[in-house]
């Protein structure tokens, strides 16, 4: 499969409750990271792989999101506008060759729901389909993802990262520390980092119901049938789940270093 004909559908509709000082007015994948929306830099990860058709699933606020890329050359461009006609001359780089829909999924409905809506009406003939969600970031070759996920031949693929530890360790020996450990990734086990892959025979997993979440009934059947594969990486993962996991990613992104945009 070509990432060009790969739609990525974005989860993007949720109340984003952790930033309310900030999503009382923006949905929460409109939070800027060094001046532009985390969604931008999800977008512009899966650009970088060749990935070109994008469906962003809104719900919460949903009007930012459509304001912000019908207005989008306006928005990343300088540009002068003879006040006798209006007309309007651009004068920055060409804008991103993306195609992008803005699809309101219902305003509190859940994530299986919100999917199982958008692929109803924007899959169109696509035989598979990429979903992640609009607050995590990863250094992850997602065109190599989906080589993977055609080659298994099954219904889907899920990004496995190891799990962030909370806290640092400390070993000891009759009270004497030995070692005092910074805090680093459980190496033992496997998450979901949330880039996945799904043919379009997922849908038959789906529901036309307000209340679905993918992580529950969707994903544990798929399980249940031997249709989940795991594609491991060891990199770089974060998700902007609080405000220091924010400050962390802008910091990255303010330092020409961010590890999702090399």
């Amino acid at each position: 499969m070509n990432p060009e004909d790969v739609p990525v559908f974005i989860l993007a509709g949720g109340l984003g409750t952790r930033f309310r000082e900030q999503t009382h007015s923006v949905p929460k994948p409109m939070i800027n990271i060094d001046g532009k929306p985390i969604i931008w830099h999800i977008m512009s990860k899966y650009a970088s792989h060749g990935f070109r058709k994008f469906v962003v699933c809104a719900g919460y606020k949903a009007e930012v999101i459509k304001d912000y890329f019908l207005n989008y050359q306006e928005i990343n461009s300088d540009f002068t506008v003879d006040m006798r006609d209006k007309s309007v001359t651009f004068h920055s780089k060409q804008v991103e060759d993306w195609s992008v829909t803005v699809a309101f999924t219902g305003a509190e409905t859940m994530t299986g729901y919100r999917i199982h809506n958008a692929t109803e009406r924007f899959l169109g003939d696509a035989p598979a389909f990429a979903l992640t969600y609009g607050d995590g970031l990863t250094d992850v070759d997602l065109a190599e993802e989906l080589k993977f996920h055609e080659a298994h031949g099954k219904t889907g693929t899920v990004l496995g990262i190891h799990p962030p530890a909370r806290f640092g360790e400390i070993l000891a020996s009759e009270g004497l520390v030995s070692t005092f450990a910074e805090k680093k990734p459980l190496a033992a086990s496997w998450i979901s980092g949330g880039f996945f892959f799904f043919n379009r025979d997922f849908r038959s997993y789906l529901r036309d119901e307000e209340d679905l979440v993918l992580e529950e009934s969707p994903l544990r059947s798929l399980v249940d049938d031997k249709k989940l594969m795991l594609f491991e990486h060891e990199g770089f993962w974060a998700c902007m789940d609080t405000q220091r996991d924010h400050d962390l990613l802008d910091n990255l992104a303010r330092s020409g270093d961010a590890p999702w945009l090399r």
